[in-house]
């Protein structure tokens, strides 16, 4: 069933326990403040995995994997935009920025990296995309759009120029909302500031899909589905791409079929709703999945 929602397989991305995480009861409708600080808090991380991981891989490293010799200072301007995004939201948000957290990435060398720069920087992309609506001034809105664009392009880049795929899923981007982001946020957050101020959104359950065996799921195939779930009814993985949720049944056994024509990245959830996409029916998730695009 497939209903219009605004709202190589790759990386699951699982919830880790996390001290002092700013993650609270999810108000109605977030301030224009709350969603600075948000998008403040997504920066700070990504700025950490990048100064991070390059002050540990020199250029000799990313060549001895593989990589073109002009791929790490590339990254390199990635990590100086997302530092520039930092500084840009601090200043607008004056005494109400948060402070960066403390992190663990799980990359272990520059093609992990690589791999998870573009996990990140499609999340980046959803993320300002899903918050866009809670913007009321024009202003911030055109400002948020500014930094939303450029997370695009870096995904793009990434996926094409650096892990040889395509810079793009379809048509249309998919917004997530904001505990959808948290809760994959959460996974590289150990632990946030005590002065931060506690945001209005909450992390879900972890989800993991795979298919027998543990290789990667894929479109038209049965897949395994792992989550916690103390309910009871009817369950449905719910596909979110671009503006199109897809849904399909999870059996007794947490089996279910990978909808055909899915392609590029892909969000699921566990819901309890065949119907649409809310916080009040998601189970867990999302986990992130990754399918071959095809030819027309």
């Amino acid at each position: 069933m497939k209903s219009s929602a605004l709202v190589a397989p790759f990386i699951l991305l699982g919830i880790s326990s996390v001290s002092g995480t700013p993650l609270g009861t999810r108000a109605d409708t977030p301030t224009q403040t709350q969603i600075l600080q948000y998008a403040l808090t997504l920066e700070h991380l990504e700025n950490a995995f990048y100064s991070g991981a390059l002050a540990e891989f020199d250029e000799a490293a990313f060549e001895s994997a593989g990589f073109k010799t002009w791929v790490r200072g590339s990254f390199a301007q990635i990590g100086q935009h997302e530092a520039a995004h930092v500084a840009f939201l601090t200043s607008a948000l004056g005494r109400d920025a948060v402070a960066p957290c403390t992190y663990n990435f799980s990359y272990t060398d520059p093609p992990s990296f690589a791999a998870l720069s573009q996990v990140l920087e499609g999340v980046g992309t959803a993320a300002y995309l899903g918050a866009a609506q809670f913007l009321p001034s024009p202003a911030v809105l055109t400002a948020a759009g500014a930094i939303l664009t450029t997370e695009a392009r870096h995904d793009a880049w990434v996926a094409s120029a650096v892990l040889g795929g395509t810079p793009w899923s379809g048509a249309l981007d998919t917004p997530l909302d904001q505990n959808q982001v948290f809760t994959l946020a959460a996974s590289f957050i150990t632990a946030c500031p005590s002065s931060n101020p506690a945001l209005p959104f909450t992390a879900f359950p972890a989800l993991a899909v795979a298919a027998d065996g543990g290789a990667p799921a894929a479109p038209g195939k049965s897949a395994q589905v792992a989550f916690e779930d103390s309910g009871s009814g009817d369950r449905y993985l719910a596909f979110m791409s671009g503006l199109d949720t897809t849904f399909a049944k999870i059996d007794g056994n947490k089996q279910v079929t990978i909808p055909e024509g899915l392609q590029g990245t892909v969000y699921a959830v566990v819901t309890s709703s065949n119907q649409a996409v809310t916080d009040a029916s998601t189970i867990a998730g999302p986990a992130i999945l990754s399918f071959p695009l095809t030819s027309p």
